[in-house]
Protein backbone atom coordinates (compact mmCIF):
# COMPACT_ATOMS: atom_id res chain seq x y z
CA UNK A 1 0.00 0.00 0.00
CA UNK A 2 1.47 3.23 -0.94
CA UNK A 3 2.60 5.49 1.70
CA UNK A 4 0.55 9.13 2.16
CA UNK A 5 1.60 11.84 3.87
CA UNK A 6 -0.34 15.05 4.27
CA UNK A 7 1.57 18.25 3.79
CA UNK A 8 -1.05 20.99 2.71
CA UNK A 9 1.25 23.78 3.23
CA UNK A 10 3.50 22.94 0.70
CA UNK A 11 1.09 23.37 -1.73
CA UNK A 12 2.05 27.08 -1.23
CA UNK A 13 5.53 26.78 -1.70
CA UNK A 14 4.97 24.51 -4.87
CA UNK A 15 2.56 26.75 -6.72
CA UNK A 16 4.43 30.50 -5.71
CA UNK A 17 5.87 32.37 -8.58
CA UNK A 18 8.38 34.00 -5.81
CA UNK A 19 10.79 31.13 -4.64
CA UNK A 20 13.75 32.59 -3.48
CA UNK A 21 16.80 32.19 -5.38
CA UNK A 22 20.39 31.41 -4.23
CA UNK A 23 19.92 30.66 -0.44
CA UNK A 24 16.46 30.36 0.98
CA UNK A 25 17.53 31.32 4.47
CA UNK A 26 19.05 34.78 3.65
CA UNK A 27 16.70 37.87 4.21
CA UNK A 28 16.65 40.69 2.50
CA UNK A 29 19.23 43.34 4.13
CA UNK A 30 17.39 45.79 5.48
CA UNK A 31 14.68 43.87 7.09
CA UNK A 32 14.16 43.27 10.41
CA UNK A 33 11.05 41.74 12.41
CA UNK A 34 8.86 39.21 11.78
CA UNK A 35 8.16 38.46 7.73
CA UNK A 36 4.75 36.31 7.38
CA UNK A 37 5.70 35.25 3.49
CA UNK A 38 8.83 33.44 4.62
CA UNK A 39 8.05 32.25 7.98
CA UNK A 40 9.95 34.73 10.02
CA UNK A 41 9.04 35.37 13.65
CA UNK A 42 11.71 37.43 14.43
CA UNK A 43 14.45 39.21 12.96
CA UNK A 44 17.22 41.51 14.05
CA UNK A 45 20.59 43.18 12.38
CA UNK A 46 22.00 40.05 13.45
CA UNK A 47 20.25 36.90 13.62
CA UNK A 48 16.53 35.84 13.40
CA UNK A 49 14.11 33.34 14.17
CA UNK A 50 12.50 31.17 10.96
CA UNK A 51 9.93 28.34 11.11
CA UNK A 52 10.95 25.15 9.58
CA UNK A 53 8.95 24.48 6.21
CA UNK A 54 9.93 20.41 6.85
CA UNK A 55 9.17 20.29 10.57
CA UNK A 56 10.50 17.35 13.05
CA UNK A 57 7.43 18.10 15.15
CA UNK A 58 4.92 21.19 15.57
CA UNK A 59 6.80 24.63 16.97
CA UNK A 60 10.21 23.16 15.07
CA UNK A 61 12.31 26.61 14.15
CA UNK A 62 15.71 27.74 13.50
CA UNK A 63 17.72 30.18 14.44
CA UNK A 64 20.39 31.50 12.11
CA UNK A 65 22.73 34.49 11.55
CA UNK A 66 21.78 37.29 9.09
CA UNK A 67 25.06 36.81 7.76
CA UNK A 68 25.42 33.89 4.98
CA UNK A 69 28.29 31.74 6.89
CA UNK A 70 28.31 28.43 6.99
CA UNK A 71 29.71 27.18 10.08
CA UNK A 72 30.19 28.54 14.14
CA UNK A 73 33.59 29.41 13.63
CA UNK A 74 32.90 32.15 10.55
CA UNK A 75 30.33 33.74 13.58
CA UNK A 76 31.98 36.86 15.44
CA UNK A 77 31.74 36.35 19.14
CA UNK A 78 28.79 39.32 19.18
CA UNK A 79 26.53 36.97 16.52
CA UNK A 80 27.40 33.79 18.81
CA UNK A 81 25.99 35.46 21.88
CA UNK A 82 22.70 36.44 19.76
CA UNK A 83 22.35 33.51 18.26
CA UNK A 84 22.18 31.49 21.79
CA UNK A 85 19.70 34.36 23.16
CA UNK A 86 17.44 33.86 20.57
CA UNK A 87 17.71 30.00 20.91
CA UNK A 88 16.31 30.71 24.68
CA UNK A 89 14.25 33.25 23.63
CA UNK A 90 13.00 30.37 21.31
CA UNK A 91 12.53 27.88 23.46
CA UNK A 92 10.78 30.05 26.36
CA UNK A 93 7.98 31.28 23.96
CA UNK A 94 7.64 28.05 22.57
CA UNK A 95 7.38 26.07 26.01
CA UNK A 96 5.08 28.96 27.20
CA UNK A 97 2.90 28.79 24.03
CA UNK A 98 3.19 25.10 23.28
CA UNK A 99 3.91 23.26 26.71
CA UNK A 100 6.49 20.52 25.06
CA UNK A 101 8.46 18.30 28.00
CA UNK A 102 11.38 18.79 26.45
CA UNK A 103 13.51 20.29 23.31
CA UNK A 104 16.19 18.83 21.20
CA UNK A 105 18.74 21.74 20.04
CA UNK A 106 21.21 21.31 17.71
CA UNK A 107 23.34 22.66 14.85
CA UNK A 108 24.44 20.24 11.86
CA UNK A 109 27.41 21.53 10.15
CA UNK A 110 27.83 20.10 6.49
CA UNK A 111 25.80 18.31 4.48
CA UNK A 112 27.66 14.98 6.26
CA UNK A 113 26.44 15.59 9.08
CA UNK A 114 22.80 16.12 8.21
CA UNK A 115 22.64 19.89 7.34
CA UNK A 116 19.85 20.39 4.87
CA UNK A 117 20.99 23.95 4.27
CA UNK A 118 24.51 23.50 4.45
CA UNK A 119 25.89 26.49 3.28
CA UNK A 120 23.84 29.11 5.81
CA UNK A 121 24.29 28.21 9.80
CA UNK A 122 21.36 27.44 11.50
CA UNK A 123 20.24 26.16 14.90
CA UNK A 124 17.26 23.73 15.08
CA UNK A 125 14.97 24.30 18.49
CA UNK A 126 12.45 21.33 18.29
CA UNK A 127 10.02 20.85 20.70
CA UNK A 128 9.41 17.52 21.87
CA UNK A 129 6.34 15.79 23.87
CA UNK A 130 6.20 12.10 25.14
CA UNK A 131 4.87 9.85 23.04
CA UNK A 132 5.29 11.82 19.86
CA UNK A 133 7.20 9.44 17.85
CA UNK A 134 4.57 7.13 17.05
CA UNK A 135 3.95 4.01 14.82
CA UNK A 136 3.73 5.79 11.76
CA UNK A 137 8.20 7.01 12.65
CA UNK A 138 8.87 3.64 13.48
CA UNK A 139 6.93 1.75 10.61
CA UNK A 140 6.94 3.47 7.92
CA UNK A 141 9.20 6.73 8.60
CA UNK A 142 6.44 9.13 8.47
CA UNK A 143 5.92 12.02 10.94
CA UNK A 144 2.30 13.59 11.67
CA UNK A 145 2.46 17.24 12.25
CA UNK A 146 -1.09 18.17 13.96
CA UNK A 147 -1.22 21.54 13.39
CA UNK A 148 -1.21 23.43 9.68
CA UNK A 149 2.68 25.56 9.69
CA UNK A 150 0.82 28.65 9.19
CA UNK A 151 -1.69 28.46 12.18
CA UNK A 152 1.58 27.76 14.42
CA UNK A 153 3.27 30.88 12.76
CA UNK A 154 0.31 32.64 14.15
CA UNK A 155 0.57 31.75 17.52
CA UNK A 156 4.13 31.77 17.70
CA UNK A 157 4.20 35.25 16.39
CA UNK A 158 2.37 36.88 19.28
CA UNK A 159 5.08 35.34 21.94
CA UNK A 160 7.55 37.74 19.88
CA UNK A 161 5.63 40.58 19.03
Amino acid sequence: MPETLWAPWRIDYILSDQKPSGCVLCLPEDHTGPLPERLVLASDRLVFLIMNRYPYNNGHVLVAPRRHVATLSLTTSEERAALMDLTAKATEAIGDLMKPDGFNIGVNQGRIAGAGIAEHLHIHVTPRWEGDTSYMTTVSETRVIPEHIRLTYERLLGAFA
